[in-house]
């Protein structure tokens, strides 16, 4: 048998210094696990737990009769969708398989090897991997303090300070996944009027849809006036289509232009684009949803406190929560009564838990065994 060749020895050197995005847990064997002790309590992942709209169920529906046939390699009725809501033309609308995607073909396209992006501390895991992966060079700048009005935060003066004439690309959230944090419209003004125009900025709303502080509106009302902002929605988290992977970008023309070539065929499959066009045309499904969150999201972050446990402020549909030094045999003690949590060690936060926020009875539950666990 022939030796097998050094594939790392072979493959790109940013590449080879990689750690793959971790999704968490095997979720289907666990399903299999608890399936006969009361079902898995899936709160890693921050995802909808109120499911889609019943517009997309039946949509799908009768897209099925068009299973083998290939999709609409644009997804033109998707974008007409997208910028009717929005305002914006449809040149200004690119799709992608989830957000995750596009991020990196922004990387690919506009960052070159020991170019800086710069990112806050405590950022989606995508947006280093994205910058690695063509060889940038990372900035991080510290978060706000544990004492801070909104600990762990972005701090946009540090980043604005921490621009070079090297810097090609900043990445952040708002609200910021994995802390819950945010900033509101003024302070992102404010921000953005420090970046020089040749410095693209990408905010990440995945998470928008959740905000109740008035002071936090969506930045594309700001795309106009700032043409380096590029803002990156998606379909998985409020619209529940996680499992069909739709997001993205807002920018300008002749930017997207740039990543088209890149794009892979026929990026978004057939049903999600039909379902993501219904999920926007379920503006009532999509305002119970987010109302139910919210609610959901204060009353739970309540009685979690109420156990003498820190939970930072939120504008998502998660909690992060700080359990001290116990946060490891906190969490494998729920997974064993079949909880999920998501442990944000890989984030730097070892003494932390993110918790999805769910439906009541599924809150409750988890407050039980929390209760269980803690005592």
């Amino acid at each position: 048998m022939p030796a097998v060749p050094d594939f790392k020895a072979l493959a790109n050197p940013a590449i080879r210094t990689l750690a793959a995005y971790d999704p968490g847990h095997d979720i289907p064997s666990l399903r299999r696990r608890f399936a006969d002790a009361g079902g898995l309590l899936e709160l890693g992942s921050n995802e909808n737990p109120f499911g889609p709209s019943p517009r997309v169920l039946a949509a799908i529906h009768a897209e099925l009769a068009y299973l083998h046939r290939y999709p609409d390699p644009a997804g033109k009725a998707l974008k007409q969708a997208i910028a009717s809501k929005h305002g914006v033309g449809e040149q200004h609308i690119m799709l992608g398989n989830g957000s995750h995607e596009l991020l990196m073909q922004l990387a690919q396209a506009f960052i070159g090897q020991n170019d800086e992006v710069l990112l806050s501390r405590y950022c989606f895991a995508v947006y280093p991997i994205a910058a690695k992966a063509v060889g940038a060079q990372l900035v991080f700048t510290d978060a706000f303090p544990a004492d801070h009005d909104m600990p762990l935060g972005h701090d946009l003066d540090a980043l604005a300070a921490a621009i070079t004439p090297r810097t090609k690309l900043i990445c952040f959230a708002n609200p910021n996944n994995p802390t819950g944090t945010w900033f509101g419209s003024l302070q992102m003004i404010d921000f953005l009027t420090r970046v020089p125009p040749e410095v693209l900025v990408l905010v990440d709303e995945a998470y928008i849809e959740y905000v109740s502080d008035p002071a936090l509106s969506s930045a594309l009302d700001l795309r106009v006036r700032f043409p380096n902002l590029i803002v990156a929605r998606t379909f998985s988290k409020a619209y529940g289509l996680a499992g069909l992977r739709v997001g993205y970008l807002v920018a300008e023309p002749s930017l997207l232009a740039l990543l088209e070539p890149i794009r892979e065929s026929f990026n978004v499959n057939g049903l999600g684009l039909v379902a993501a066009q219904a999920a926007l045309a379920d503006a009532t499904h999509l305002q119970d949803v987010v109302t139910r969150t919210q609610e959901e999201r204060e009353w739970l972050a309540a009685a979690v406190r109420s156990m003498g446990v820190q939970v930072l402020p939120s504008q998502t549909n998660f909690l992060l929560a700080h359990f001290g030094p116990e946060t490891p045999a906190i969490e494998n003690a729920l997974f064993e009564r079949g909880a999920i949590v998501r442990p944000m060690a890989g984030y730097g936060l070892g003494e932390y838990l993110r918790i999805t926020v769910a439906t009541r009875s599924e809150n409750e539950r988890l407050l039980a065994g929390l209760k269980a666990v803690i005592a």
